[in-house]
């Protein structure tokens, strides 16, 4: 056995459970040490640019809490924020954490949503989908639903809307960053 064989054995062995770790299957390691190199891997497409329209629809087993105080009108955008991060949290207690987030997030989501006059959901846009746990988008957006309505927004200047990141630990629950 030569040293090039004996050393492409041994970078397969450290390198194909890292290969298997991120989904790609390992490579066999090479008996032909003049073979041409392999071609070069397809370029995957982007991901889909803002939106994700049918994942922002409430699921259907989607329960509306009971004794979640009415919404107080909101003039500023601030005020919307942070009205909107409080009701999430009222209206899935559960679901949610209130001590400063951990230092190992599972995953980040971040939603966009556009409200009407009443401060009723018209539309959810997602930012930032998780990277891992594909579940908690859908957490997310059911937990907005869930809080919703926001409270009368006419007298606050257009875009009706707010940002909100929610961090999950690895317990799938969650904390809206506009309280962290």
């Amino acid at each position: 056995m030569t040293l090039t064989t004996a050393c492409q054995r041994v970078a397969a062995w450290l390198i194909a459970p890292l290969l298997a770790a991120c989904g790609a299957a390992p490579r066999a390691p090479a008996t032909n040490v003049t073979a041409a190199p392999p071609p070069p891997a397809p370029v995957a497409s982007p991901a889909p640019a803002l939106a994700a329209p049918a994942a922002a629809q409430p699921s259907a087993a989607l329960t509306k809490p009971k004794g979640l105080p009415a919404p107080k009108a909101v003039r500023t955008h601030e005020e919307l924020r942070r009205q909107a991060a409080d009701r999430i949290i009222m209206a899935n207690p559960e679901r949610t954490y209130m001590t400063p987030a951990p230092s190992h997030l599972l995953t980040v989501v971040v939603l966009d949503v556009e409200l009407k006059s009443d401060g009723s959901v018209r539309k959810i846009n997602v930012l930032r989908p998780p990277r891992f746990g594909p579940e908690t988008l859908q957490m997310a957006i059911d937990a907005v639903h869930r809080a919703a309505p926001f409270g009368d927004v006419r007298r606050m200047p257009e875009p009706w809307r707010f940002t909100e990141s929610f961090l999950f630990d690895e317990d799938r629950r969650f904390k809206p960053r506009s309280l962290d």
